[in-house]
């Protein structure tokens, strides 16, 4: 009841990405296939890890970790952006639309950490190979992603429990297809220097820290084989491993870092907005299609489990034309 007294505005208006409706209905169509696209993907990569005993080993417990997380990351903002395209502008509740801001942060942080956890996994399968089992256990990989979810839950309430304690007056019109803080922060009656404090200091640490991590383990991967390993192709086979993890890092903090580092109310908007569609709807496609298309072990598998579910569907219909 007391937020409820502090908040004047009971509702937001979401104006999404555009207001042309040439374009809105290429964008549904568009962004529709994308989120069909992550949920598919990402789903099938969910199950082989699961059900497949070769992939039963850290990286793909990680690459799961990841998997499930981006069906849930364009869950929380791709389908309010639809609804947008076909119907308009779209009202969120306060309470709406800090469940959405909770949970893309939420989500987006512990991406971040995970990644950087996948990071470390390749390090020490490449430069310490002998205690990679050691090193990894199934307990360490458990605490590492139960680490990496908890850092995301406690960044993402702490913004949630500061968002909510501001106050918001006049219009409510956020110019974004999601309530992401800047957008909500513009719009507050009432002091927002706590809340930029924290975008400022957590946000870009919780931004900044993993991928110095990242660049560190790469480094150290690189130094390994350039000074232990002779020959091209010995050097080539270990970090042609990395390769499809290097480019969902390349796209995933590309855009972070545009638009929270360093954080600012006054830059544009539109822009932001446009960065955002990056890593919130197009990523989470992509992530399945590159380690699909990049690794050989993830492709066996997949053709295995379809070589599986193709014999099945002959056997059934062969006795369902027997029993015929």
């Amino acid at each position: 009841m007391a937020m409820l007294n502090r908040t004047e505005v009971s509702e937001f208006i979401l104006l999404g990405l555009t207001d042309i409706q040439g374009l809105q209905y290429f964008f549904f169509i568009s962004f529709l296939l994308l989120y069909l696209t992550s949920l598919l993907g990402n789903g099938v990569i969910v199950t082989m890890v699961i059900s497949e005993p070769r992939l039963h080993t850290p990286m793909y417990f990680f690459l799961g970790n990841l998997s499930c997380l981006d069906i849930f990351y364009s869950t929380v903002t791709v389908p309010k952006m639809l609804t947008g395209f076909l119907f308009g502008h779209q009202p969120i509740s306060f309470a709406g639309c800090l469940a959405q801001l909770y949970f893309f942060h939420f989500l987006g942080s512990t991406e971040a950490v995970l990644l950087a956890t996948m990071a470390y996994d390749r390090y020490v399968a490449i430069c310490n190979p002998l205690c990679y089992t050691l090193v990894m256990s199934q307990r360490t990989c458990l605490l590492l992603a139960v680490a990496s979810w908890s850092i995301g839950f406690v960044h993402a309430m702490m913004h949630s429990i500061m968002t909510s304690q501001l106050s918001f007056c006049g219009h409510n019109q956020i110019h974004h297809f999601f309530c992401d803080i800047k957008p909500l922060l513009y719009l507050a009656c009432s002091s927002t220097s706590l809340n930029m404090i924290l975008l400022n200091v957590v946000t870009t640490s919780i931004a900044l820290g993993p991928f110095i991590l990242i660049v560190l383990s790469y480094l150290y991967i690189i130094s390994f084989l350039l000074q232990k390993v002779q020959s091209q192709e010995g050097r080539w086979k270990p970090f042609s491993t990395c390769a499809s993890h290097l480019t969902v890092v390349a796209l995933l903090y590309i855009p972070l870092f545009f638009n929270y580092t360093p954080p600012s109310l006054s830059s544009s908007s539109i822009t932001d907005m446009q960065v955002s569609v990056m890593y919130s709807a197009i990523t989470p496609a992509m992530n399945p299609l590159i380690y699909t298309l990049r690794n050989q072990e993830v492709r066996s598998a997949l053709n295995k489990t379809l070589g599986r579910k193709l014999s099945w569907w002959k056997v059934t219909k062969r006795g369902t034309k027997f029993r015929m």
